[in-house]
């Protein structure tokens, strides 16, 4: 299972990101979530519960409920008496996660132009574009990745909708996916940067259908470079509309 190595155990991992106060099925979770939006466990990769669970330092019961959850979410194919797999790449569920993100984030948007606190809003901003020109320039693409991230959480979190970022995340994990992907190339770094940039000219301005209108430009052009993402990688796509369950036997429970 290639996508364990290196695998830190839970009590090493993400606590920072989950709390101290998560509880082990939950910190379980956010580690396999992790590794799957990161390519680490890559789509059509086996899942032994086993190994899992020896790798992380825990029991198998919680990475059996992370696989459950993860299944729910669309991430995790399981296939009873057979085993698990992580799921392949399926543009269904790419179009349902961009266009969910879209209707939230659009009517986000429009809602912090009329801010009042817009100012503050737009330091946040102005920052983050300045962290993403500095990864941009040194094709860092994952601290970039993180900082795109963070942009949009700002933006949500002057919505005055409290923790509706939440959604909008659970929203745009298959987007994520394929974002992540489309990330290690030096002019897709550029080419958010400056649709970030027109984002927060319009929310500058005040103008609210130019920043509508840009963030719609910006969230659909995950569309553009899905066609060199299934070029680059068209073994981790779901082919034919239909994937082969594990054989039995061919995961060790």
């Amino acid at each position: 299972m290639a996508g364990l190595l290196g695998m830190r155990t839970i009590t090493e991992g993400r606590l920072g990101e989950t709390g101290p106060g998560a509880s082990v099925a939950a910190r379980t979770f956010e580690v396999l979530l992790d590794q799957i939006l990161t390519f680490r466990l890559k789509p059509h990769e086996l899942i032994s519960e086993k190994a899992m669970s020896e790798a992380l330092g825990v029991s198998r019961t919680p990475v059996r409920e992370a696989l459950a959850r993860l299944a729910g979410l669309g991430l995790i194919d399981i296939y009873p008496q057979r085993g698990s797999m992580v799921a392949p790449l399926r543009i269904a569920d790419l179009e349902k996660s961009q266009f969910l993100r879209e209707s939230l984030e659009v009517g986000l948007i429009k809602r912090a132009v009329e801010n009042p606190r817009r100012a503050d809003l737009l330091a946040m901003l102005k920052g983050e574009l300045a962290v993403q020109e500095t990864f941009a320039s040194i094709a860092d693409d994952r601290r970039f990745f993180r900082s795109d991230e963070l942009f949009h959480q700002h933006i949500a979190s002057h919505a005055g909708f409290p923790g509706i970022w939440a959604d909008i995340s659970a929203a745009k994990l298959h987007m994520d996916r394929f974002r992540f992907l489309s990330f290690p190339r030096l002019d897709s770094m550029s080419v958010v940067l400056g649709q970030h940039r027109r984002i927060v000219d319009a929310l500058e301005q005040a103008d609210a259908l130019a920043a509508e209108e840009a963030m719609r430009t910006h969230l659909r052009r995950i569309f553009e470079v899905l066609e060199i993402v299934q070029e680059r990688y068209p073994h981790y796509f779901e082919a034919n509309g239909s994937v082969s369950p594990p054989s039995a036997g061919s995961i060790q429970a």
